[in-house]
């Protein structure tokens, strides 16, 4: 039989804290238990030999049983999984009840569901015969729902049999779907109207018909179509991206993300006005560990962006700059799962709608920039009233001062909140000197320009973080557009143009041109810069 012998507070993770602002601080301190399972002695027994546990997840408020996603991996440290369950990497999803018949030995898990509810973490033991159930409470600490921010993530590959289950064990609402497999000539086995756009549970959804071009200037995400994208992807890595967007474009929603940053033809595309959003937060910032090169796209200077934060804050060099020429594109969060071993909605972004969610107003309110990414800290922020994407402007001599309120809940250590200004950093405050006020400085502004809030925390294994969207300031009902930061995009566009030419083979003269008016862009965009 097992027994439940202990629990001890979780070392490294002692508490969940939650701090709000509107002229109050609320910080409430929430122990993390390890559930420590054993069993009672038995008879020693082959290695063949097998126990069972019968385990049975709960909300702790509702006492039901809840799906959630599991890690477990046996004394070597082997992943295991459960059959029926969907596996990948490192985890399978539950529905909240499940019999592990499992070979005997010591076994450690973690509990999740999404980055709203406390982590639970315990090992137990099997023994020959051993068959016994036990129940795990998991304790939600924040419902960004109920606050109107609600969860998506835009990069997903799993297997559409299992997908209702993962987006409740990871607590999503919104998901972006790419098929396993295509067909030749880009058709679909499972692509019927009724199943484009699911809605299940109330509030959530997703969208089965998203397609993705793969080539020598990046990868590039179509969401929203309402037929594949034509061709295969092989097929279509031969051809110029714009030439697979025109081809899309029948459909008015199609939304074109980049997913990573530093894809070489992210210049090009945003010269010709065909870029929605940027994956801020990508496939490259992993659950345990970050993968730290480019993949292809233009590398980074390690001397500035060194070690294993590197590529993240390249990543958010590239958007920074986009934003100071002036270009308004919301950032974007996608884990990858099914290619990277990411769990869904690892990397999520929580989209502002007000009332009833729906999937057409998710979308809506994410191209008006009312958004926020993470992989761990949560964030709402408010700037007198207004939610990121807003735009606040004034008279030519004017003078802004803005507060920024913020409500961060985190389950993750973090020393300093940031207040990202132009690209630069603005204010640093230390996390004990916020909690101590719950208000963050005040922001200056005399010029036109951006700003918003980024947390950090301090994991030395991987990069976890949130950014929220941007604000934007208009002093003299301006933009403000930078000569450093276009020159950086132009410099780029020209060592884009020259390796297309140097690649004469497989472009022709249509993609060369694309590239050379791109560049034109960026040109004439530069003598319009009204800041240095």
């Amino acid at each position: 039989m097992f027994e439940l012998i202990k629990l001890y507070i979780l070392r490294n993770n002692p508490h969940v804290s939650v701090f709000g602002w509107a002229g109050k601080l609320a910080l409430f301190s929430v122990s993390i238990a390890t559930v420590l399972l054993a069993s009672a002695t038995l008879p020693s027994v082959s290695e063949a030999a097998k126990g069972r546990l019968e385990l049975i997840v709960v909300d702790s408020e509702t006492k039901k049983p809840i799906p959630c996603r599991i890690h477990l991996r046996d004394a070597k440290g082997r992943a295991r999984r459960s059959k029926g369950m969907p596996f990948w990497s490192d985890h399978f999803v539950f529905p909240g009840k499940i019999t592990l018949n499992l070979p005997t030995g010591n076994y450690f898990f973690e509990l999740e569901r999404g980055p709203e509810y406390v982590t639970r973490h315990g090992h137990f033991t099997i023994k020959n015969f051993a068959d016994d159930s036990k129940t795990v409470d998991l304790r939600r600490f924040v419902d960004m729902s109920a606050e109107g921010w609600w969860s998506g993530d835009v990069d997903v590959h799993r297997p559409v049999r299992d997908i209702k289950l993962l987006i409740e064990a990871d607590d999503l609402h919104v998901v972006t779907l790419f098929r396993l497999a295509e067909k030749k000539g880009g058709s679909s086995s499972r692509t019927t109207a009724s199943d484009i756009l699911v809605n299940f549970d109330t509030n959530r959804y997703f969208h089965t018909m998203s397609g993705l071009q793969t080539g020598s200037g990046g990868t590039f995400a179509f969401f929203n179509l309402d037929t594949p994208l034509s061709g295969s992807e092989s097929d279509r890595a031969k051809k110029s991206v714009l030439e697979t967007i025109n081809a899309a474009r029948n459909n008015t929603q199609i939304w074109i993300d980049a997913t990573k940053p530093f894809w070489w033809d992210l210049p090009m595309l945003i010269a010709h006005g065909q870029v929605d959003s940027v994956q801020i937060a990508n496939s490259h910032i992993r659950r345990k560990s970050v993968k730290a090169d480019e993949a292809g796209g233009k590398s980074r200077d390690k001397r500035v962006f060194p070690g294993l934060r590197g590529n993240a804050r390249w990543s958010q060099s590239i958007y920074f700059h986009l934003l100071n020429c002036g270009l308004r594109i919301p950032p974007s969060a996608g884990s990858g799962s099914g290619k990277s071993p990411n769990p869904i909605g690892y990397n999520r972004m929580y989209v502002h709608v007000e009332g009833a969610l729906s999937y057409e107003k998710w979308w809506e309110n994410f191209r008006a920039g009312r958004v926020t990414i993470t992989n761990g800290p949560l964030l709402r922020p408010t700037v007198h009233g207004e939610l990121p994407g807003h735009v606040f402007q004034a008279e030519k001599g004017s003078k802004l001062e803005l507060k920024t309120g913020l409500t961060l809940s985190t389950r993750e250590p973090i020393s300093y909140l940031e207040i990202i200004k132009n690209g630069k950093v603005a204010h640093s405050v230390r996390l004990e000197d916020y909690s101590k006020t719950g208000r963050l400085p005040k922001i200056q502004f005399d010029r036109s320009g951006w700003f918003l809030v980024r947390a950090v925390t301090d994991l030395s294994k991987t990069y976890r973080f949130a950014l929220t969207g941007p604000y934007y300031v208009e002093i003299g009902y301006k933009r403000r557009i930078s000569r450093k930061s276009v020159r950086f995009f132009l410099d780029w566009a020209d060592e884009r143009l020259k390796q297309v030419k140097s690649e004469n083979s497989r472009h022709g003269e249509a993609i060369v041109a694309e590239h050379q008016s791109a560049r034109d862009f960026w040109e004439e965009l530069l003598l319009k810069a009204n800041a240095e």
